[in-house]
């Protein structure tokens, strides 16, 4: 029977982690692209707490991950609540054009 280990998670982690950082180079444009890329990150880092701390029976990495899940979910609210306003302001959510928030 083929067993799923360690490597196989971290080799998850990774891919998707590649995923959300090829996500915010390919695409400046769309905040809500880069919004999604960023909890693409944060989540192959969970993974990657979490499998470790399976593998080293700890539950260290448990915890960090849900004070990361805590912030991520934060974060999320936040940065769609300023976009939500931003659309309101300027009818657009371009990144090139949110600079114009500035002083």
């Amino acid at each position: 029977m083929f067993e799923i280990g360690l490597g196989h998670y971290l080799m998850l982690g990774t891919i998707i982690f590649a995923i959300g950082i090829i996500g915010i180079f390919l695409n400046r444009k769309n905040i809500i692209v880069i919004l999604m890329s960023i909890e693409l990150i944060l989540l192959a880092v969970n993974i990657n707490l979490v499998s470790f701390s399976i593998y080293l029976n700890d539950l260290t990495g448990q915890i960090f991950a849900l004070f990361i899940l805590t912030v991520a979910a934060a974060e999320a609210a936040i940065g769609l609540a300023i976009i939500v306003i931003h659309y309101r302001n300027s009818g657009t959510i371009r990144v090139h054009e949110i600079n114009k928030l500035k002083g």
